[in-house]
């Protein structure tokens, strides 16, 4: 049978702009006419506006299209959020689309089939499930890859027409419990602060937050206003040293799980020092008596506070000080606070100082959650969290059912809009393994990698009767559990808008028409709902509909700001962009990015929320409230005595669908791996770039060991994008247990308990393969079935690289008979190094390399970046007589290796960097006017600096000697 998620269709067929997106005047239909993949005429190139779709800084994207494929990309220096910069994944995104590797049919049952059956389909078992188990047996799950348009159809689909509550969003998994603290606090999920914040404030707090590897255009933003501004101070409060300290004036390296005790202390030292601010508290909040009360059930003096968050006395007090006496102080947070099963009193702690100090509403001053995905915030506006209904209306809020059902118009066609909220994130898939969700779509995610318990999840949705999969990607691991693959467009096809972490609002423009029959989320849903009877309430034919719709509904029976109260059903919500409601497609298209509100009195957007001191609350009062800190609830025990921090690597993107399709992305990081301090190494008995094994949750987690002085004694790190279809048991969300906080339903991602042993191989080895044929070879690899332990697979430019090590010893194993036996052509030269153990080879066929093998430690391979391009070798460019010669060596002649790369932009290695500090390039600026290294999105100047500082102190000590 052929491959259902196969690239290539047997009978391709383009569709028409019409089929496409449902109707005339798309940014498709404007493409084609330019360049079509089909049409033999070239066509100049042009550049068209948009978005980056990864990280929540929303970056604008300037991309260049030539002769129907996308060439380059340029960050857009008209857009607000980046003002030109890009980096180094938003500069690759050229790299990591196309058709190569995508979705481009649907498939049925394991077959691959037209649109008209997958969506009956999906209708006709969908309604079957429902008659036969109720509403509520079906569910969604959505994700911050969606575009708002998306999911602003998922929500009214699910809640309003299909009337299950089920609906949640991977949203759940990083902004959750920032989002309950702001509308415990404010009345509203309302991030009141923007970029411009960071650069005119006197005090920035980056807490839980490596601003420089997961936000790095901001990073760059704060990091040129500090240049501006020596006056300026950075503090940074997180248990592990990361690139952002390059630039702070403090660090805290605070205990996991401290953060509440952290910031319930620094409020009892303000109220104590008398840096309150009585006329703000009085005038604009409620809660201030019963929160001191709470914070001070503990011992809140300074000796007390800093030996519970294990840091040195006299900095935590500097920091107090700090925070107390500036009044333009801005508190950016992110994963480290939100993670946890009491994130939402750690960003109420948070709140709470700010309030407290009034340091909010004002330039330079206020607590800013900054977002993990592009479009997290636009997924909320819209209602994409189980406990909303849509424009930040929850089902509490008064009139909010009713009001919701008159605008959709559901009592024509259901009874009502669900009553309560429903299933969070891990509730979910817990109802799923019960029986109680019987099917589930789940859209741009993939859950059997980033949910707790990971593994676990994918044996529930293994076992549940109907898992329909909307994706752009044949790799995501979510595939092999799905019944029912719907082919998704991807960035540079989807036409929307986001919202970014500073509540702006930018188009995300489709400029290329979708490969194969991949259709737009959106499109997908409104045929589903036709065909469920719902055509009527899902008329649209353009994205811009959609989105005048979602703008109508923020502004139905919204109070003005200071106006209305619950007594008369009418509350002010600051989500409110009626002001763009009418935008037909031309104004759609030429949106400008602009953050809400924006209103009739708001025309150009609102930069700073709450400046006149008037909250989203039935009193217009903030609310400070108690905080009393929890422990970490994943407790280490002597099976389990380790700390592990999960996160995200600079250079990759969630699961790594995308990312990994562009080689320089996987020159960083290459695979997994795992950060541990020197005194836990030799006390386990771990060498630096040693295999090793984690076991925790219900998983095992295998990479490679990376001593760091960053890391706490105690206390690991390991990435969470590896998965299944790029390493063996690398899965680390495997590792962390399902333990929720109870507020916001958010995992504790951040503090797994686990244990660490090498890992038991006696060999290890290198195979670097053709890209033509790397699907042949790889089932035999990576099933295990080879005494393979361990494998990583890792994407070049012009091949796949494997790094393999296991059982038996490799001294036993005729290396030259596997590779006759497993790779396509014998081995055509080899040389074998019996004092180091080593034996290289390779195999040549008609003046082509098509693989080449290493047995050995990694830490000898020559350089890659030479090797690889001799896989490029096409038509009548064949290998030279010289260049075969030098293949073993892995190099050209008087070559040497660029060591691990450190910036990906330019491709500059170690070595090379290392080399050009002793000739006397003792600065960042030097380097990078030599190596280029630095000088394109900055990502790697906090690494470059380490290598500067290292040379140096080595200098240093050489010439005491």
């Amino acid at each position: 049978m052929p491959n259902p998620y196969s690239t290539t269709d047997p009978q391709p067929r383009r569709t028409t702009p019409r089929e496409s997106f449902g109707g005339t005047g798309s940014s498709f239909e404007r493409t084609a006419t330019r360049s079509s993949p089909d049409s033999t005429t070239t066509c100049p190139p042009y550049k068209g506006t948009t978005t980056c779709p990864y990280c929540g800084v929303g970056c604008g994207v300037v991309a260049t299209i030539e002769d129907g494929a996308l060439v380059d990309v340029a960050g857009d220096p008209a857009h607000p959020a980046n003002q030109g910069r890009l980096c180094v994944k938003g500069s690759a995104l050229h790299e990591t689309m196309g058709e190569r590797g995508r979705l481009s049919h649907p498939v049925v049952d394991g077959e691959a089939v037209g649109w008209e059956e997958a969506l009956q389909c999906v209708a006709s078992r969908l309604a079957s499930t429902q008659r036969e188990h109720g509403r509520e047996s079906v569910a969604a799950y959505l994700s911050g890859q969606l575009l708002t348009e998306d999911y602003y159809v998922a929500n009214k689909l699910f809640k309003g027409f299909l009337g299950t509550p089920h609906v949640d969003t991977n949203s759940r998994l990083c902004m959750a419990s920032a989002v309950a603290a702001y509308k415990r606090s404010f009345g509203a999920d309302a991030v009141p602060c923007c970029y411009e914040d960071l650069e005119c404030a006197e005090l920035v707090v980056l807490v839980g937050s490596n601003l420089a590897w997961n936000h790095p255009v901001i990073y760059q933003r704060l990091k040129a206003a500090k240049q501006r501004n020596p006056l300026m101070r950075i503090v940074v409060i997180d248990p592990r040293v990361t690139d952002s300290c390059e630039i702070a004036d403090l660090y805290l390296g605070i205990a996991p799980g401290s953060d509440a005790r952290l910031f319930n202390g620094l409020l009892a030292w303000m109220h104590a020092a008398g840096r309150v601010d009585r006329i703000y508290l009085e005038r604009h909040t409620r809660g201030f008596e019963e929160t001191m009360q709470a914070a001070c059930e503990d011992d809140v003096g300074i000796e007390a506070v800093a030996r519970d968050c294990d840091v040195d006395a006299e900095r935590l007090e500097t920091f107090f000080y700090w925070f107390a006496t500036q009044l333009h102080v801005v508190t950016l947070y992110s994963q480290g606070i939100n993670q946890s099963s009491s994130g939402t009193d750690k960003c109420q702690a948070i709140i709470n100082c700010h309030l407290a100090g009034g340091k909010i509403g004002l330039p330079g001053a206020g607590p800013f959650s900054i977002t993990g995905q592009p479009n997290a915030m636009g997924g909320r506006e819209v209602g994409g969290l189980a406990n909303q209904l849509a424009a930040h209306m929850d089902y509490h809020t008064p009139g909010a059912i009713d009001r919701v059902t008159r605008f959709w118009r559901t009592e024509t066609l259901t009874p009502t809009l669900p009553g309560a909220p429903g299933f969070k994130a891990t509730e979910l898939f817990d109802a799923i393994e019960r029986g109680e969700i019987r099917a589930v779509w789940i859209m741009a995610t993939n859950p059997v990698v980033s949910l707790p318990e990971a593994n676990r999840i994918k044996r529930i949705l293994a076992a549940c009767p109907l898992v329909i999969v909307s994706d752009c990607m044949a790799n995501a691991e979510i595939l092999e559990v799905a019944d029912i693959v719907l082919p998704a467009t991807g960035w540079s096809e989807k036409d929307g808008t986001v919202t970014n972490s500073e509540r702006c609002i930018s188009r995300q423009r489709g400029l290329l028409p979708p490969p194969g029959e991949a259709r737009h989320d959106w499109w997908i849903m409104t045929q589903v709902a036709a065909r469920l009877g719902f055509a009527e309430a899902f008329p649209y034919v353009d994205p811009f509909e959609i989105f005048d719709e979602h703008a109508r509904l923020s502004g139905f029976e919204n109070a003005v700001e200071g106006e209305g109260s619950e007594s008369d059903g009418a509350t002010w919500r600051p989500f409110d962009i009626s002001g763009l409601a009418g935008l037909d497609r031309a104004g759609y298209d030429g949106l400008a990015p602009v953050q809400w509100p924006v209103t009739a009195a708001a025309p150009a957007g609102t930069p700073r929320l709450f400046e006149n001191g008037r909250f989203a609350t039935p009193d217009g009062r903030a609310r400070l409230l108690p905080v009393r800190p929890q422990a970490v609830r994943q407790e280490l025990t002597r099976e389990r005595p380790l700390r592990l921090n999960t996160g995200r690597v600079r250079d990759q993107w969630h699961t790594m669908t995308r990312t990994a399709r562009a080689s320089r992305l996987m020159n960083h990081r290459g695979e997994p791996f795992v950060d541990i301090h020197p005194l836990d190494a030799e006390r386990l008995g771990v060498a630096d770039q040693q295999l090793v094994e984690l076991t925790g949750g219900d998983g095992l987690y295998r990479g490679r060991a990376r001593i760091a002085k960053s890391q706490r004694p105690g206390e690991l790190f390991a990435p969470m994008h590896w998965n299944d279809a790029f390493s063996g048991q690398a899965k680390v969300n495997g590792l962390v247990a399902a333990v929720v906080d109870p507020i916001s339903g958010q995992p504790e991602s951040k503090q797994a308990a686990v244990s660490l042993r090498p890992l038991p191989i006696s060999w290890e080895a290198t195979l670097i393969v053709a890209a033509d044929i790397a699907a042949e070879i790889a089932p035999a690899i990576e099933s295990g079935r080879e005494d393979c332990a361990y494998w990583a697979r890792i994407p070049l430019a012009h091949s796949v690289r494997w790094q393999l090590g296991g059982q038996p010893d490799a001294a036993g194993r005729d290396w030259l008979a596997w590779a006759e036996s497993h790779l396509p052509v014998p081995a055509s030269q080899w040389s074998h190094d019996e004092t180091r153990g080593r034996l290289r080879a390779s195999g040549i066929d008609n003046g082509r390399l098509r693989w080449w093998l290493m047995v050995g430690p990694p830490e000898g391979l020559p350089s890659l970046r030479w090797l690889d391009d001799c896989f490029a070798s096409e038509g009548d460019q064949l290998l030279d007589r010289e260049t075969r010669r030098r293949i073993l060596a892995g190099c050209a002649s008087g070559a040497r290796s660029d060591g691990p790369i450190v910036c990906s932009c330019h491709q500059v290695g170690q070595n090379s960097i290392i080399a050009a500090i002793r000739a006397g390039d003792t600065s960042v600026e030097a380097l990078g006017a030599r190596l280029a290294c630095g000088t394109q999105c900055g990502s790697c100047q906090p690494e470059l600096k380490a290598l500067l500082e290292e040379e140096t102190q080595e200098e240093m000590a050489d010439a005491s000697l």
